[in-house]
């Protein structure tokens, strides 16, 4: 079944039917979804969630336009928080030089922090980067040995994938390999080994054709994952299969 590795159905979107989605993902293909945070505010919702979904479990983190609320006594409800059962990955985490809400310095602090957080506590991280290849590639490098994740919704280019396979990490395909100027993240799919591709919605957010511009949920991943097998020539039903394995083993389920 569909196992879609980053969601947020904590998002304000999902307040009007959240229930009767969640409880139609069975019916639609959907066997597991790992609810991300965010803010520091949803790192507490998205566990509440993932105990009260069975199907669900939780990532937490701080996103890095989000790391300015932090402080020592955040951090330290974080380390408690990440070792409930359900929580199976710290994230999402990373940089953030698009939007550029908070100095290059501090995201890179948290990041950091964040990151020898998920190897004190033995949980995988799901990396968050945009307009930031090089300095993450860098933390990774520096800071990430040893650790396993995924490069969550990538949009660098095929090599820099390689070189993060390379290190352990899966690639977080979602939507966007639907869309007509794709072109790059198709040419990283061609290259990247099936063995190390997890699919992913990032809903509410970056639904694929032909709901693009729409709110996005997880049963939309069908679409993507077609994108991925016309691309590697193989059966739709194979990349649920294989990428429903890839995610069990990451997030040890």
């Amino acid at each position: 079944m569909i196992f879609d590795t980053h969601a947020h159905y904590d998002d304000e979107q999902f307040d009007i039917d959240r229930d009767e989605l969640l409880n139609s993902m069975a019916a639609n293909g959907v066997g597991t979804i790992v609810n991300a945070s965010a803010a520091y505010e949803s790192c507490g919702r998205v566990i509440r969630m993932a105990e009260k979904y069975p199907f669900m479990y939780a990532m937490a983190g701080v996103h890095p336009d989000e790391v300015g609320s932090l402080d020592e006594e955040k951090f330290a409800r974080m380390k408690e928080l990440f070792q409930n059962e359900k929580v199976v990955a710290v994230g999402e985490i990373g940089l953030d030089y698009y939007w550029d809400n908070e100095s290059h310095e501090l995201q890179k602090e948290w990041f950091i922090r964040q990151l020898s957080l998920a190897r004190e506590l033995g949980l995988p991280v799901n990396i968050h980067s945009r307009d930031a290849a090089q300095d993450t590639m860098e933390i990774m490098k520096e800071h990430g040995e040893g650790l396993d994740g995924v490069i969550h919704c990538y949009s660098y280019s095929k090599e820099m994938a390689l070189q993060y396979v390379k290190m352990g990490f899966y690639i977080g395909v979602g939507g966007v390999v639907t869309f007509k100027n794709a072109r790059r993240l198709r040419e990283t799919v061609e290259a990247v080994p099936l063995a190390s591709i997890v699919l992913e919605t990032d809903c509410p957010y970056l639904a694929p054709e032909p709901y693009r511009g729409k709110r996005n949920n997880s049963s939309y991943i069908k679409y993507t994952a077609e994108e991925i097998a016309r691309i590697k020539g193989v059966a739709a039903e194979e990349v649920i299969c294989r990428t429903e394995e890839n995610a069990r083993r990451l997030y040890r389920l």
